[in-house]
């Protein structure tokens, strides 16, 4: 290479080199003065605790929680344990109670804390991102039309899903943000000194009422509950975030001189609760469609508010603006479909016709809400038929201020309530459906076993086989059901039941009630056709023919769980798009693709090394073969909340993506206690959000090809092949070991985990044998967190990062590590994980939980952290995990002061309802408080799920 190609890949590789900030993958505090804030509101939430915790419980039990979180600084301590075995089963659940509340006071005002701390940064994450566009246009490197054609596929969509790791209840979260709220007001400068006590005696009261309530669900929530919580925070980011945060983007973009139209979707949101199937038995066709109009009718209800609130802003007179004859017409006609709601509003309106227009359009909203809720026929005029009509009617009054000359209003108040309509619709969300793989080949075994037309039935093909029959049926245009549905077995039955109500759905509430069916468990190519065929014969699907188009009123998107499948992604893909059959269905869909990709079962097949690397691979793959076929590739990541379910900061991941695979859309979903953690205040949720789609804009505008030479490239590719590779060695060596899962069900609260009333779907898959592979990755992960050992989060990288140095590329992985996101957010991740995982504290669960013939796998575990450990601190340039950070090491520190009582309390606990015969009756405070000290430990780790 030249020394002038040398300089220029120096500069590359310096231009892109950073170091990470600690405190965005911890989600805490980084700076002194806000971390002495943190410290004050602590000591007095700490303070007003302990209060109600007397005022309750008594002196005595306050002294106790004192003395235990005392003892608790040594874990080894007798004395600590003595106590632990002495305590009765009541006061036992005091002591859960009261360090589980603590946390949840903790969270709440750390959350407060970190969004005082980001608020105060010069620039916010869509200001300094338009900032990078509007010199790559005023430089040349990046072309208006280009620029322009990535804006109107723009779309950040976070899907909220019911996965069970939420341990914290709506009530209870309410109330959380209500103390919050209280916080701030306290220390606002600018409050008036006599409010002061009448401020501190509602904290009190808030504080007061938490200690009152409980944190546990009394029943197990069925797939609607979890629908409302979703619903829930939806509303909330409805009515408090998303209408700001899109004028901030309008207002970014003005000034580079680009203008969103009004239609455009940049933001909007996704839900699953309700429509994933896979796994759990409680989610029918029927529960779907409660759920979808339980959306819609809160969503209307959203919509309602905010036309009352412009109501009152939106005085206009024509006796001072002018409106367009449009805009007269459609109040005309309003006028006579709605002749009571004129009469009522004429007169004191009359001369305001964009209170006139507002007013009509509220009504049409109630009545469309009360339409759907008692499935009475559309009345044209007087209710909404569709999404667009709604539309139509705001961008009327919008088109008429700007016609008159009032842009200031036209690009204000009108267009916030614009944009946040088309981003969250009349139902708040798109409910996407998922199912097994399996479930369909089921329903086509009994089509075509009810046809009887195979010689060998399809049950028996073999995959090759089975291709080239599904792939000619979906060519054809006969029915596979015959002359009807009559006498179906029951997995066709199911499987149709479901496309005849995903059907029912799109006819009520429109096309973009429902858009993707994702199929888990995708192997091979017939896994999706067959999913095509059972469409077709729902009517969902029409192929067409040479003289009619295709039509697909849902797309269908393949999930890739395992590493395995993973590898296979570029080459399915390849094939799928090459069948002219489904091509058609694609072309129908816009030529729009999805692709799942999941990342805790693909972790929880190979670690994590493997798992981030494959994922990363697969992007690439099926990146370069969608737009050989000229489709956009629209890529949903199922990410957890804990590392190991590839969680971390979400904008961080977005900008790790390889170069060019975010091409406008994507979808993340958020679960678990994540979604409690970012979106609980309004401030900490707008940043969050912002952060994404600011992530998203810059990627798919700024991030669509590499600059960097290929040797370049070769080398991290291949460094990190040998990290991913000897990672996965690592890992599987420990999790093939016949000890491993009786350590993990020993020295874990996994089986305990079953038994809270988190989630609707079971935590194990139905009719296993008890192994490694019968337990979902979510339980995985969330019991290796309780015992703080977090293994999915970095066992098999110190083994990877060793064996490449060991190779000769100490020089390439600090380079990697320097100036490659990917890499970069990857060991981050693993620095945060390796910093909440304590050993020390998970001995006291192998020795007082484990049988010793399984206690050995223990010294592994160890070994293996000890090198992740050494491997990270080496290639950081620390001396001890969060170094550059010493405020938020301050921070994790005073958290596990208070975690050391609650993990010794859970051990004590568990040993002792483990004692109790599997015949005899538990007793339910044992487990009551044994759920307690779940849910503080899941609090006071925050990324768990």
């Amino acid at each position: 290479m030249s020394t002038q190609g040398r300089t220029t890949t120096e500069q590359l590789l310096e231009a892109d080199r950073r170091q990470p900030d600690v405190a965005t993958f911890a989600s805490g505090v980084s700076s002194a003065s806000q971390h002495a804030a943190l410290r004050a509101s602590v000591r007095q939430l700490g303070t007003l605790l302990g209060e109600a915790l007397t005022r309750h419980e008594g002196a005595e039990l306050l002294a106790l929680v004192e003395k235990v979180r005392g003892l608790a600084r040594e874990p080894e301590d007798g004395e600590l344990r003595a106590l632990l075995e002495g305590v009765d089963a009541p006061t036992a659940v005091v002591l859960a109670r009261a360090f589980t509340a603590y946390f949840q006071l903790v969270n709440v005002t750390e959350q407060l804390h970190r969004w005082q701390e980001l608020s105060a940064v010069d620039e916010a994450p869509l200001a300094a991102t338009v900032r990078r566009i509007g010199a790559a246009l005023e430089e040349g490197r990046l072309d208006r039309d280009e620029l322009d054609d990535v804006l109107t596929r723009l779309e950040y969509r976070p899907v909220f899903t019911a996965h069970p790791t939420e341990a914290t209840r709506r009530t209870v979260l309410n109330l959380l943000r209500r103390i919050a709220v209280t916080v701030s007001e306290l220390e606002d400068p600018r409050r008036p000194a006599s409010e002061g006590p009448r401020t501190e005696r509602r904290l009190a009261e808030l504080v007061d009422m938490l200690w009152q309530t409980d944190e546990l669900r009394i029943v197990r929530p069925e797939p609607t509950d979890e629908a409302r919580t979703a619903m829930h925070t939806l509303r909330f980011l409805a009515d408090q975030v998303v209408p700001d945060l899109l004028a901030e983007l309008d207002r970014a973009l003005a000034g580079i001189g680009v203008e969103l139209p009004p239609s455009a979707r940049p933001l909007r949101f996704g839900a699953w609760a309700g429509g994933d199937r896979d796994g759990n038995p409680n989610v029918t066709p029927e529960v779907t469609l409660e759920v979808i109009g339980m959306q819609h009718d809160a969503g209307l209800a959203e919509l309602v508010e905010k036309l009352d609130h412009m109501l009152h802003e939106l005085s206009s007179s024509t006796r001072f603006v002018a409106v367009t004859d449009a805009l007269r017409e459609s109040l005309k006609r309003d006028a006579t479909a709605l002749p009571v709601t004129y009469d009522a509003v004429r007169r004191l309106n009359a001369e305001e016709p964009y209170r006139l227009k507002l007013s009509f359009i509220r009504v049409r909203l109630l009545r469309t809400r009360d339409r759907l809720d008692h499935g009475t026929p559309h009345e044209p005029g007087r209710d909404y038929a569709t999404f667009d009509e709604l539309l139509t009617d705001l961008a009327l009054i919008r088109d008429s201020m700007l016609a008159g000359g009032d842009e200031l209003t036209a690009d204000g108040a009108i267009l916030r309530l614009i944009r946040a309509v088309v981003a969250t619709g009349m139902g708040l969300a798109t409910l996407d459906i998922r199912e097994h793989s399996g479930k369909h080949h089921a329903a086509l075994a009994d089509l075509y076993d009810r046809i009887a037309e195979l010689e060998t039935p399809y049950a028996d093909l073999d995959r090759p086989a089975r291709i080239a029959l599904l792939s000619q049926e979906m060519a054809s245009r006969r029915p596979l059901t015959g002359h009807g549905v009559q006498d179906l077995g029951d997995a066709a039955h199911a499987s149709l039941s479901l496309m005849s109500a995903i059907g029912r759905a799109l006819d009520t509430y429109g096309a973009a009630v429902i858009e993707t069916y994702i199929v888990s468990m995708t192997h091979d190519v017939d896994d999706l056709f067959a999913v095509v065929v059972l469409a077709r014969e729902a009517g969902l699907v029409d192929l067409g023919s040479e003289t009619s188009p295709a039509t697909a009123r849902i797309g269908f998107a393949p999930l890739f769980e395992t590493v395995a499948e993973l590898e296979a992604a570029g080459p399915l893909l390849e094939a799928l798009l090459s069948d002219p059959s489904y091509r058609r269905v694609v072309a129908a869909r816009g030529d729009v693709q999805e692709i799942m990709l999941g990342y805790s079962d693909s972790s929880k097949d190979a670690g994590i090394a493997a798992s981030q690397w494959q994922i990363h691979r697969a992007q690439r793959a099926l990146r370069d073969i969608a737009r050989q076929h000229g489709v956009v590739l629209r890529l949903f990541h199922g990410r957890g909340g804990s590392v190991g379910r590839g969680g971390g900061p979400t904008g961080e991941a977005i900008l790790s993506q390889p170069y060019g695979s975010l091409d406008g859309p994507i979808k993340i979903t958020e679960q678990g206690e994540v979604i409690s953690d970012k979106y609980t205040l309004p401030g900490l949720a707008r940043f969050n959000l912002e952060t994404a789609l600011a992530a998203v804009l810059e990627a798919s505008v700024l991030h669509r090809k590499s600059l960097l030479p290929r040797d370049v490239l070769d080398g991290w590719n291949g460094t990190m092949d040998l990290v991913a590779g000897r990672g996965q060695d690592a890992y599987r060596e420990l999790v093939r070991d016949d000890r491993l899962v009786p350590f993990f069900v020993s020295a874990t609260p996994v089986d305990e985990l079953g038994k809270m009333n988190i989630g609707s779907r079971p935590s194990k898959r139905p009719g296993g044998t008890g192994g490694l592979e019968d337990l979902r990755a979510i339980p995985w992960v969330f019991g290796w967190t309780q015992s703080r050992i977090i293994l999915p989060g970095w066992f098999g990288v110190g083994s990877g990062l060793a064996a490449a140095r060991e190779d000769g590329r100490d020089k390439t992985l600090r380079e990697m590590y320097g100036s490659w996101a990917f890499f970069r957010t990857f060991l981050s991740n693993v620095q945060m994980t390796l910093a909440k995982t304590d050993l020390d504290i998970a001995a006291g669960y192998v020795t007082t939980l484990v049988p010793d013939e399984v206690a050995g796998v223990f010294d592994a575990i160890r070994e293996e952290h000890a090198r992740t450990v050494d491997e990270v601190l080496r290639l950081t340039g620390q001396k001890e995990l969060l170094e550059s950070s010493p405020v938020l090491r301050r921070t994790l520190a005073l958290r596990d002061s208070y975690l050391a009582p609650l993990h010794a309390l859970q051990t004590s606990l568990l040993a002792r309802s483990r004692a109790v015969p599997e015949e005899a009756e538990p007793d339910t405070d044992v487990q009551r408080a044994l759920l307690l000290t779940i849910n503080g430990i899941a609090a006071g780790l925050r990324n768990t799920g």
